[in-house]
């Protein structure tokens, strides 16, 4: 990456035109990008760039979307926004349950697709930040890091997408507080034009199913009916 620059993205759709569009907007507003229309080259290229974000078509020719974000996630867990032209709530569905953090629906605009990518970036990582700075919180066998965005449960660390421990994050920093889906996508996917509120509910499921939370028996993620959620004890 080069000196200044905000982080680099890795562009990964086959159509030539709108790839460039969308490199020329994110070169404007400080990234170093790499353009790709490949799915093979783009896991490669995932590897060896170690790209801040991908912006990954789900629609590709070839090695689809969906297999290129699952081998991604594989060894990377950089930020990932999908790109969809496709109407399918089920391919929505099965892009964000293999990784995906965000999604957006073509057409779109570029503008709003680069706000997306710097809301992303204004979150907090754990760069930078002392390991102490914040008390691991404790809920029965869960432990949730927030210095060093780890989650264990019982000895197991438990392998969460940013956007997954975000998640997690947000709600065991207020343990007593209902948390409504608005409230949750505001504040981890950056405010009302981030997407709808389903996007929580599928991170939710996914973050259920990896910290072995039953779904009709919760001990972690609780649903309050008619608000959204909150932590248990767990």
């Amino acid at each position: 990456m080069r000196p200044g620059r905000l982080g680099h993205v890795l562009v990964v759709d086959d159509e030539a035109v709108l790839a460039g569009v969308i490199a020329s907007y994110l070169d404007r507003a400080g990234f170093d990008t790499t353009v790709t229309g490949d799915g093979l080259e783009a896991v490669e290229l995932a590897r060896t760039l170690d790209p801040t974000v991908i912006i990954l078509d789900l629609g590709l020719p070839g090695l689809d979307g969906v297999e290129v974000c699952r081998q991604i996630r594989t060894f990377s867990d950089c930020y990932l926004i999908m790109l969809t032209a496709r109407t399918d709530e089920v391919d929505v569905l099965i892009g964000l349950s293999v990784g995906a953090d965000d999604y957006v629906t073509k057409p779109f605009s570029a503008r709003e697709l680069v706000a997306r990518v710097q809301v992303m970036l204004r979150r907090p990582r754990a760069a930078g930040t002392p390991v102490d700075a914040l008390p691991v919180r404790r809920f029965g066998a869960l432990q949730v890091d927030a210095s060093a965005r780890v989650a264990r449960v019982g000895d197991a660390e438990v392998d969460l997408t940013p956007t997954e421990f975000d998640l997690l994050s947000v709600l065991s920093a207020r343990p007593r507080l209902a948390l409504s889906r608005r409230q949750l996508l505001e504040t981890i996917w950056g405010g009302a034009d981030a997407g709808d509120e389903h996007l929580v509910d599928v991170h939710v499921a996914n973050l259920r199913r990896k910290l072995g939370d039953d779904p009709s028996r919760q001990r972690y993620v609780v649903t309050v009916r008619g608000v959204g959620y909150r932590m248990g004890a767990g």
